[in-house]
């Protein structure tokens, strides 16, 4: 083992340094570090008598749960490859992603049995594997499915003999494509390494930090802001099935949480809960916050409670750190995304690849040891954006006097509904396929809870008459739900540049407001809000 530098064994490591201490905490369950470590060998076991190898893919669907803790590491400490799986994605996403990937074997859980089902017979898994909180269902797995609790049955709970090195890919972690087809960011077990260091020298964590989990753990913000840090710090991560501000502020005083991560969203929803005022949250070292940046007025809000925020900016193929704003300037650098951290370059070139100078718009550009090793099956799309060992984010930012970068425009129109990232193209891509939809475009408009929500602006077909209803209606199903119009806008014409491509300036001046404008002969169709989580 002592080669060995995989994600996996530093598991095996923590858990003979501190065998005892607290690792996990869930709905009043715990876990130590050598509790933890011996049930993950154990799946480990599982895994490879279920065939997994080396270099082989592991899926897992399900909100966040011990489970998914326990598959990464296993799946690592065999040096195969894990792939956690958006659980709002609709079944022919799921479908695209899981046999892009080519899973071997995929873990979910009986309340997504419905959407897996549903494309079952397209996917091209060895395995499938169900997780159930009912026993005797558990005991009792439909044909061609095993049960999650039976994998453990008759293995061995010792050490796997196998050596994985830090550029050996650690998970695939998909994001929305511009193409309407997601790619999936190969990171590393480098990669999550260093930027962990990163963060350690950017901002201060400790063994003794306690730190609640409760953003979507397939997001990189969920995953690996704070939880990864403190498995290999051996700290305690307090691992919540997913965010509820009451829950959240309950737990936070219950296990004296000293760190979490967040979108600003959730901090916004968190100081609405009645309440909130005398929550105890004394505890609380510091707030980490990404996806959008930080609102001046929640900064004061929290810094009255002695909390400060840690704002930083990234993305799913930086692991995520580019660049994070010290707590010492959240106020003094309101609405920046901060500096590089410790082992990160970060700079702004225009379209010739050479840097802008200070105060000039231009492209993010990423490089370190944290950058992503590529996309999955796509060295097309690779090629494009990693270009003399820069990474090309897409985004738009600024840098001032004082080396602090600012975003200023969004990655090709991409929208941020709830730290959510949406991609107008797949979204349009969908409801091209209406019977009655000619046209169509996406914009994001402003929402006062979730930062954006999506408008769909389509032009119908002669002799048709849909309503935004229907139209949100056809989504459903189609798309994951924070994806889906929110609202709907109907006109005669898509305004178009001499070369075609539709010009959305000017759909955003014409009907980007929060409500549709009174030239928009049709309106609004209202759907479920989408939950919040952070940007990847």
């Amino acid at each position: 083992m002592a080669n060995d530098q995989g994600i996996g064994y530093w598991l095996t490591r923590r858990a003979a340094l501190s065998p005892a201490k607290t690792a996990l905490i869930f709905e009043g369950a715990q876990w130590t570090y050598a509790a933890l470590n011996q049930r993950v060998n154990t799946l480990a076991h599982a895994l490879k008598s279920l065939g997994v190898n080396h270099g082989d893919r592991v899926g897992y669907l399900d909100l966040n749960h011990p489970n998914f803790f326990l598959t990464l590491f296993a799946t690592a400490k065999l040096g195969a490859i894990f792939v956690p799986l958006n659980f709002r994605l609709a079944g022919p996403e799921l479908l695209f992603i899981i046999n892009d990937a080519g899973v071997h074997t995929l873990i979910h859980d009986e309340q997504f049995a419905p959407v897996v089902d549903s494309i079952r017979d397209e996917l091209t898994c060895r395995h499938l594997v169900r997780t159930n909180t009912d026993a005797a269902a558990q005991a009792r797995p439909p044909a061609g499915i095993r049960g999650f609790d039976q994998l453990f049955a008759d293995q061995r709970d010792s050490e796997m003999d196998n050596q994985v090195s830090p550029d050996e890919v650690a998970w695939i972690m998909y994001t929305s494509g511009t193409t309407g087809r997601p790619k999936g960011a190969m990171l590393t077990h480098g990669n999550v390494l260093w930027n962990n260091i990163s963060a350690w020298v950017s901002y201060d964590s400790s063994t003794n930090d306690v730190t609640l989990v409760c953003a979507p753990l397939f997001h990189i913000g969920g995953l690996n802001v704070t939880p990864m840090t403190a498995f290999t710090k051996g700290a305690t991560v307090v691992l919540l099935r997913q965010y509820d501000p009451v829950k959240v502020l309950e737990s936070i005083a219950a296990h004296r949480v000293t760190t979490m991560f967040g979108v600003p969203a959730m901090f916004q929803f968190m100081a609405l809960v009645p309440g909130f005022a005398e929550a105890d949250l004394g505890s609380v070292t510091a707030f980490i916050c990404g996806g959008a940046p930080v609102p001046e007025t929640l900064i004061r809000l929290y810094a009255d409670r002695g909390i400060p925020f840690v704002q930083g900016y990234g993305l799913t193929e930086t692991a995520p750190f580019a660049t994070i704003v010290p707590m010492e300037c959240a106020a003094s650098k309101v609405g920046s995304a901060g500096l590089p951290p410790f082992f990160t370059d970060v700079k702004l070139f225009d379209d010739d690849d050479e840097e802008v100078a200070i105060g000039e718009r231009g492209e993010v550009c990423v490089r370190g040891p944290n950058v992503m090793k590529g996309y999955w099956n796509r060295p097309d799309a690779t090629a494009e954006v990693i270009r003399n060992g820069w990474f090309h984010t897409g985004d738009i930012g600024r840098r001032d006097a004082d080396g602090f970068f600012y975003i200023v425009d969004r990655k090709k129109d991409m929208i941020i509904s709830g730290g959510e990232n949406v991609y107008p193209a797949e979204v349009e891509d969908c409801l091209y396929a209406h019977p009655d939809v000619a046209e169509v475009a996406v914009i994001g408009v402003p929402d006062a809870k979730w930062g954006e929500t999506v408008r769909a602006i389509v032009v119908a077909k002669p002799g048709t008459a849909p309503t935004a209803e229907q139209i949100v209606e056809f989504c459903q199903g189609r798309l994951a739900r924070y994806k889906q119009p929110q609202t709907v806008v109907f006109t005669d014409v898509l305004p178009r540049n001499p070369a075609g491509k539709v010009l959305k300036f000017e759909l955003r001046e014409r009907f980007g407001g929060a409500e549709a404008g009174p030239s928009s002969p049709a309106a609004v169709a209202a759907t479920e809000a989408p939950a919040p989580a952070p940007a990847g």
